[in-house]
């Protein structure tokens, strides 16, 4: 990826649990892109998550990120949740009240242009059809904006944590029609690599999906599902993580069980927040805030 970009390209946006582009990282490629442009990626918003020590503030979070959203003095272009949009039930009826909830709340945006993937919390127990029938769209797909390609991908409906045969070869299908210069963001729910795989954060078969964009030069994966920054690199792919909007997990490894990090009275915005991502010569600058928009 060539990561040349001055700061004259910075752009700033805060959001809650969220990672912004310019479509500048790639201004050198073979295909273009003509504008530069910011998106937000929020993740794990947990909508029915109802644990007070985790946060006491469980029924107002995910509106409070919708009015951070919408205070930002420059809009998105569009706005991606990447999965667990609601806390997992095995209610079939409570599931797709949580689904209709958070797609009230989330109605109150002020930029509509907004697209969805699910997480396992959503689509593994009925493999999404709740998520189809409420959220509505394919749960992979493909779209196009201002010269850069993007890819959602779908590791979690397969209650394996899989993207499956027939996902993998639409995937080689769709790249076959790229340059291979062509700047590619690629979203997911969970890591395509085998970040903690006792903690199931991995795709049991992403290896296989990195395989395929391996050849292309200019690729991104963004994920969720970890609820924290992590950063990683498989050859020249990078592959960055977003906070979560309703509680922090631990570091990998750091506990003997995963489980969500407690509520701290002294600093309620920590793990919780929002980043803004600049570039400096030939690297990311990553600056990561606080919901009261402090920097961590």
């Amino acid at each position: 990826m060539n990561l040349d970009i001055d700061r004259r390209d910075f752009l700033k946006v805060a959001g809650v649990g969220s990672a912004l582009l310019a479509s500048g990282l790639w201004k050198n490629s073979v295909i273009a892109a003509t504008d530069d442009f910011v998106f937000l990626q929020i993740s794990d918003s947990h909508w029915g998550f109802n644990m007070e020590k985790a946060n006491p503030d469980f029924a107002g979070t995910l509106k409070k990120a919708v009015d951070s959203i919408n205070g930002l003095k420059v809009q998105p272009d569009f706005i991606i949740f990447t999965g667990d949009l609601t806390h997992t039930t095995d209610d079939d009826q409570e599931r797709r009240r949580r689904l209709k909830e958070f797609r009230q709340i989330v109605a109150g945006l002020k930029n509509q242009n907004v697209k969805f993937i699910p997480g396992e919390h959503d689509a593994s127990l009925d493999g999404g059809e709740a998520y189809k029938e409420i959220i509505g769209g394919e749960m992979h797909y493909t779209f196009d904006h201002k010269g850069v390609h993007f890819i959602v991908l779908d590791n979690v409906s397969d209650p394996r944590g899989q993207l499956g045969q027939p996902q993998l070869e639409w995937l080689a299908a769709d790249l076959k029609k790229l340059d291979k210069t062509a700047p590619i963001v690629v979203f997911t729910h969970r890591p395509l690599f085998d970040l903690m795989p006792d903690w199931d954060w991995k795709t049991r078969d992403g290896a296989e999906a990195v395989t395929l964009l391996m050849p292309y030069e200019n690729v991104v994966v963004l994920y969720g599902h970890i609820h924290q920054e992590n950063h990683h690199m498989t050859g020249h792919i990078a592959h960055h993580s977003c906070k979560g909007s309703m509680y922090p997990l631990p570091a990998p490894g750091s506990v003997p069980v995963k489980a969500p990090v407690l509520w701290d009275p002294a600093a309620p915005g920590r793990g919780l927040g929002f980043r803004t991502v600049s570039r400096s010569g030939a690297k990311f600058d990553l600056t990561e805030y606080s919901i009261q928009g402090e920097a961590v």
